[in-house]
């Protein structure tokens, strides 16, 4: 088999696939011969992929909080492309940052764990469900270095990424009788819309570009590895898992950081200098 052939007669679905990760996963696959399903909110961004990426892909409008959704999405897989043995449970929002637990009111709670957990476990079942009875399947669910490493400011979303590890372990005990592999990606620091939706929200958008350079100096500045990480670099990860390469791994969590979570170099700013409203 060609190496371009990794994932020839595969169908993956990918959440949140319109933009990031989830497209730099999708084009990876593609390369890879499988054909795959978009699935985000953002039908606009999605359809363009789509556009872009030619007749082995296909969009699914999905909100991953909704279970009903997330069941018509595998049938529209198997419908579209005859079956389902890659899910990418990819799908995640920010939430609110605030500076510390007393200023945190919970607001999106509901919504962030919604999103990031429910949609990755509900997402997890309705593949599985597909998966047990055609042959088995890999699922990969994304986590964050944020629900490794514990930190003020965003604790829902850190606590929902933690969950996530621990759901997929469960899981890979769960369904490995069934040929179901289920493994765990954690990024950290990758070039993504969804810190800068974090950090600056608010802020106008030159505001917002000019503090975010600031703060990927400083996430730079903890890695051993003095680079930035980009959507290619969680896709290459997700070839790993989706394909025959990891027939024997399950219940893995790989951290994509650059080495952050391993050992932070000295540096020279703290966290909240990087991060604040630039004056």
């Amino acid at each position: 088999m060609r190496m371009a052939d990794t994932l020839a007669g595969k169908v993956a679905i990918i959440t949140g696939g319109s933009s990031g990760m989830g497209a730099g996963t999708a084009e990876r696959f593609l390369e890879e011969g499988a054909k795959v399903v978009l699935a985000d909110v953002n039908q606009e961004s999605g359809q363009e992929l789509v556009a872009r990426l030619g007749p082995n892909v296909a969009f699914k409008k999905t909100d991953v909080a909704d279970q009903g959704q997330l069941r018509d999405l595998v049938a529209f897989a198997v419908q579209t492309f005859g079956g389902l043995h890659i899910m990418m449970n990819n799908a995640g929002i920010s939430g609110t940052r605030h500076s510390g637990v007393m200023d945190d009111d919970f607001a999106d709670f509901h919504r962030v764990l919604s999103v990031n957990l429910l949609g990755v476990m509900a997402g997890t079942r309705e593949a599985a469900l597909h998966m047990s009875k055609h042959g088995g399947g890999s699922i990969i669910n994304i986590s964050s270095i944020g629900g490794m490493q514990a930190g003020p400011g965003n604790l829902t979303y850190g606590a929902a990424k933690a969950a996530v590890i621990h759901f997929s372990k469960g899981t890979a005990i769960d369904l490995g009788p069934h040929g179901i592999r289920v493994n765990c990606i954690a990024p950290g620091n990758i070039e993504t819309p969804i810190m800068g939706q974090m950090l600056g929200a608010h802020l106008p958008e030159q505001e917002r570009l000019q503090m975010m350079a600031g703060v990927r100096e400083f996430l730079i500045g903890r890695q051993p590895l003095k680079r930035q990480g980009m959507p290619e670099d969680i896709a290459e990860a997700a070839l790993f898992f989706a394909s025959d390469r990891s027939r024997f791994v399950t219940g893995t969590l790989l951290q994509v950081d650059g080495g952050m979570v391993t050992g932070t170099p000295a540096t020279g700013k703290g966290f909240s200098e990087v991060a604040k409203r630039p004056s």
